[in-house]
């Protein structure tokens, strides 16, 4: 057996797959997925230990991005793990299985259709916690992403509270373009940036302070620099970027995270890099209301009506995935059947689900395993899964993520109507 990142036993043995599969009822839990990024750092939100937000050298940064239910791996240059951004499965007697190569066994039993359309689970989410904003930059479309091999990246934010005690430098959200603005505006910072220094692309943007508790839709094409408050962000699999503000956070931005995710050949064509926006929705002068997105209930818990438990939509403007917040309360329990599979991660609070143990962490060490995120496939979710709160005094709060094509939220579209565009 080899390691992954902090790992040891890594397994992708048909029997290790299988054994997971029936020991969990086909819910499965997750170890902790752990991201560096050299360009950030760490709001320490994240509920690791103090001692361990910079586990691996000065040269891989520190720890701000935690990734659930990912079948992908991240992209961090030479000296990133082979497994690093994999969730990894874990085993019965304590081996860790990569999710890929567990769903290419378990195919449709895990994913249902969605392994038909996509050969592998198409989305995963995230917490990211920066003490600093993001530079202003652009996830690509499909059209642009495939020209490297790659899926675009839509992508959708939610600010829990439960991991927002600070507000970190800048809580603020810079989104899209002022709708006055021309493409040759644009073209002129980009410029700026091959100069060095600050080229003052935010100056064509428009601020938003960020709400714990709230969320906003953020489609492929639209430019954007993330407040500095811990976000957890579905999104689909995928890395994709390009920065195009070339000084944040009184540091340059490296020249090469520009073209990161351009073609060779477009490499130096600043007109490329202006193409990839999406203008329409960047310059759109409605953004606040076709984007934010605060929480809905979901019909089938208005409908229940249930005194110890609330579900709630908080990511449902996108096609590509959609998530949810369930929280139950002290002592309570609730059974709810999905029509599809799901992650999903505990923020706060203790109980079961199915019988397994569920518990938010309050602090752990790079490397300890916990009980706090699942993969729920989609058989056990149809089947239907309890969640018990076993505390007496505490909620037990948990964020659901879904693929794409959720058929609940197809069914609430009336009551996310007035939210989705």
């Amino acid at each position: 057996m080899s390691k992954a990142g902090p790992y040891e036993g890594v397994t992708s043995s048909e029997t290790s797959i299988e054994r997971a599969m029936e020991a969990g009822g086909g819910i499965l839990r997750l170890a902790p997925a752990w991201v560096p990024r050299s360009f950030c750092t760490p709001g320490r939100r994240l509920r690791l230990h103090p001692d361990d937000y910079f586990p691996l050298g000065k040269e891989r940064g520190g720890i701000d991005e935690r990734w659930f239910s990912s079948a992908i791996r991240a992209e961090n240059g030479p000296l990133t793990d082979p497994f690093e951004g994999l969730s990894l499965v874990v085993g019965p007697e304590g081996e860790v299985i990569p999710f890929d190569e567990f769903l290419a066994h378990t195919k449709g039993d895990a994913i249902g259709e969605l392994w038909d359309e996509y050969n592998t689970w198409p989305m995963y989410s995230k917490f990211f916690d920066n003490q600093f904003p993001l530079p202003f930059h652009v996830h690509q479309k499909d059209e642009h992403a495939s020209l490297v091999g790659k899926r675009g990246k839509p992508e959708a934010y939610y600010f829990p509270p439960q991991l927002n005690n600070h507000g970190g430098e800048f809580p603020f959200t810079f989104f899209g373009l002022h709708p006055e603005t021309t493409k040759g505006d644009v073209l002129e910072k980009l410029r700026g940036f091959l100069l060095g220094g600050d080229n003052r692309i935010t100056d064509l943007s428009k601020a938003y302070r960020i709400t714990p508790g709230t969320g906003w839709d953020v489609p492929p094409g639209v430019l954007h620099a993330p407040a500095s408050l811990c976000t957890y962000e579905p999104q689909s699999a995928s890395d994709v970027f390009a920065m195009t503000e070339s000084w944040s956070n009184n540091r340059e931005v490296p020249t090469e995270l520009l073209w990161k995710d351009i073609p060779q050949e477009k490499i130096g064509d600043l007109d490329f890099v202006l193409e990839i926006l999406d203008w329409e929705l960047n310059v759109d002068p409605n953004f606040w209301s076709n984007r934010y997105s605060p929480p809905i209930e979901t019909h089938a818990s208005a409908q229940a009506g249930r005194p110890d438990s609330i579900e709630k939509w908080i990511t449902y403007r996108s096609s590509a995935f959609s998530a949810k917040e369930l929280t139950v309360r002290p002592g309570g329990s609730v059974t709810i059947s999905e029509g599809d599979a799901y992650g999903f991660i505990a923020v706060d609070g203790h109980g079961e689900v199915n019988g397994q143990p569920v518990a938010a962490i309050s602090s752990i060490r790079y490397g300890q395993l916990s009980h706090d995120e699942y993969f729920v496939t989609a058989s056990a979710a149809k089947a239907g899964v309890q969640i018990r709160n076993t505390s007496a005094s505490a909620d037990l709060v948990i964020l659901k993520h879904f693929g794409p094509g959720n058929s609940e939220l197809e069914a609430d579209a009336g009551d996310v109507a007035a939210y989705r565009v």
